[in-house]
């Protein structure tokens, strides 16, 4: 990996570079000002249940796009894009189990798929930082870590499973602004979910996510949880489909989209 973009990057140099091989990184940081989308690949036969899945959880899985079957490389929010290429790593399901984690998926592609970007807290990060919100994890270039919690989802045909939770380590003094500035920005999971006891979404052990890099919380700082993307891969344990492809966790899609331009 090396470090050619950064958090002044335009998000077309960033997915050139994606492409290129140049990042297979984590995009925490990256592009500040866009939005990064979680994405979901599922066969057609799959589809319209997904998408209903969405809207009954829009905190956890809101909804950016939709593709129609087939196509990968004529985006809304994204011109130009490719979703077989321009994520730094996928994760590949078979039957609801972890079958690899390429950094593309040009020779996985199908001509029934369908894919679904879903909004980021990644999104948010830099405007609780403009807020004066800190991100300690920003300051040392780590991914933020998830759970997965005792909450279900809100079922749609085939689909079931747990809420996803992403933490950030906030400052008890700046929680409400936290809480105000992400509750502005629904296509990036809204207000957190919950902060301060773990145990209240299940969660038994900070130090040991279910996905990302575990993170302290310092004397005065709460661990404040937020709905997170990666929810359709805890779902997709549950649910088993033949084949599903997803971004690999922390590793998004960089839209063309500008989070002021979708903020109220």
């Amino acid at each position: 990996m090396t470090s050619g973009i950064d958090q002044t990057s335009s998000p077309a140099e960033a997915r050139a570079a994606i492409r290129a091989g140049g990042w297979t990184g984590i995009t925490t940081g990256l592009c500040g000002g866009y939005v990064q989308a979680n994405l979901a690949i599922l066969p057609a036969a799959l589809a319209g249940e997904f998408t209903d899945f969405c809207r009954a959880n829009p905190r956890p899985l809101p909804l950016l796009e939709v593709t129609q079957a087939g196509v990968a490389d004529q985006l809304r929010t994204a011109p130009g894009a490719d979703l077989r290429t321009d994520l730094p790593r996928y994760r590949v399901y078979r039957h609801g189990v972890l079958d690899s984690e390429p950094t593309s998926i040009e020779s996985l592609w199908r001509d029934d798929f369908v894919a679904f970007l879903l909004g980021c807290s990644f999104s948010a990060e830099e405007a609780l930082r403009s807020a004066g919100v800190r991100l300690r994890h920003l300051e040392t270039g780590a991914g933020v870590p998830m759970y997965r919690t005792s909450r279900r989802c809100e079922p749609a045909g085939r689909f079931h499973g747990p809420v996803v939770v992403s933490m950030r380590a906030i400052a008890e003094g700046q929680l409400e602004r936290a809480s105000a500035v992400t509750a502005e920005l629904p296509f990036a999971h809204g207000a957190p979910l919950h902060a301060g006891d773990p145990a209240a979404l299940g969660i038994s052990d900070l130090a040991a996510p279910d996905w990302g890099e575990p993170m302290t919380v310092e004397p005065g700082e709460v661990p404040v949880f937020w709905a997170c993307g990666v929810t359709p891969q805890a779902v997709l344990a549950e649910v088993r489909p033949e084949i599903a492809i997803t971004h690999a966790p922390a590793h998004m899609f960089l839209t063309d989209l500008r989070v002021a331009d979708l903020a109220p």
